[in-house]
């Protein structure tokens, strides 16, 4: 057998994620990858269709508009950030499409769901700098004269929440952190949802070294928030944290939700611990009882007065 050659050299490898970066710095995806057109689906009648938010950046989503009875109707509106480590994954996978087809039904919410620009090819922070950037787009559609008429005739933006699952929970955790510290006019954020957050914790974190170069390390509070001293400004009024009883991640969950309970912080924070599963267990089987549950409690947390 030949040696292998300098270009198939692997340099940092994540299983769990199918993620392979090579000496060239060419990054391999062995899951993530696949991807499904928008649609109008046959089911929930959602309809779904992709745009482009900034053709500098490449800044991209999917956007979705439930079933429409009174079409003059104004519905909340849900900012999502899929998860995938920062790494793989996108808006146009099968298990977000479905998940967000879902939820855009349950909830009866426009929801747009972003693709930022994924490391190793764009280290972090730049998905936490789209991220933002996205909500930024979205509000400057308050007015009712922004770039995509979905967002300017559907959406109530005095009812607006911002979701993710794993590394695009800390992505949202972000956002509604930079909206309570600057300011953003004409949306109100009422809530976020995180669903299994991958926040960074005191021990090494080898991911994160990799992607995040010019990151602080344990002491980086766009991953780590638990020790923002800004915390207590976070932009909503209310927090729903999920963790999951088997998911490595529980206890960095449970963190986030004590800390942000001393943080001075005024709003009302939930955690909800699922029994018996793993993470992310709704997306990879949203049929289960357990995911179905989990969907009709956020439909809920986005519809209570």
């Amino acid at each position: 057998m030949d040696p292998a050659t300098p270009n198939d050299q692997i340099a940092f490898e994540f299983p769990p994620l199918g993620f392979r970066l090579y000496k060239d710095g060419r990054a391999e995806r062995l899951k993530g990858t696949e991807t499904v057109p928008p649609s109008t689906d046959p089911t929930t009648r959602v309809q779904s269709k992709d745009i482009v938010l900034s053709p500098e950046s490449g800044l991209a989503a999917r956007i979705y508009l439930p079933k429409l009875p009174d079409p003059t109707q104004k519905l909340p509106f849900l900012l999502y950030i899929h998860g995938g480590g920062f790494v793989i994954e996108s808006p146009y996978s099968p298990l977000y499409h479905s998940h967000l087809n879902s939820l855009t039904a349950e909830a009866n919410v426009v929801a747009l769901s972003i693709h930022y620009r994924r490391a190793p090819e764009h280290p972090l922070p730049a998905a936490f700098e789209d991220s933002w950037a996205a909500f930024e787009w979205v509000a400057a559609h308050s007015s009712g004269n922004g770039p995509e008429a979905w967002l300017n005739d559907h959406v109530d933006f005095n009812r607006v929440f911002v979701a993710g699952d794993s590394a695009g929970a800390t992505l949202a955790h972000h956002v509604v952190r930079q909206s309570g510290v600057e300011g953003v006019n004409g949306v109100n954020i009422v809530g976020v949802v995180l669903f299994h957050p991958y926040f960074r914790n005191e021990g090494p974190d080898k991911l994160l070294e990799v992607i995040y170069p010019t990151g602080g390390g344990s002491e980086d509070l766009k991953v780590y928030p638990g020790k923002d001293p800004k915390l207590g400004s976070l932009g909503a009024g209310r927090v729903l944290v999920f963790v999951a009883e088997k998911d490595f991640l529980k206890d960095r969950g449970w963190s986030y939700y004590e800390a942000l309970k001393k943080s001075g912080w005024g709003g009302v924070v939930e955690i909800e611990e699922t029994e018996g599963e793993d993470h992310v267990f709704h997306l990879f089987d949203p049929s289960c009882e357990k995911a179905v549950s989990l969907v009709k409690k956020v439909a809920a947390f986005m519809n209570q007065e």
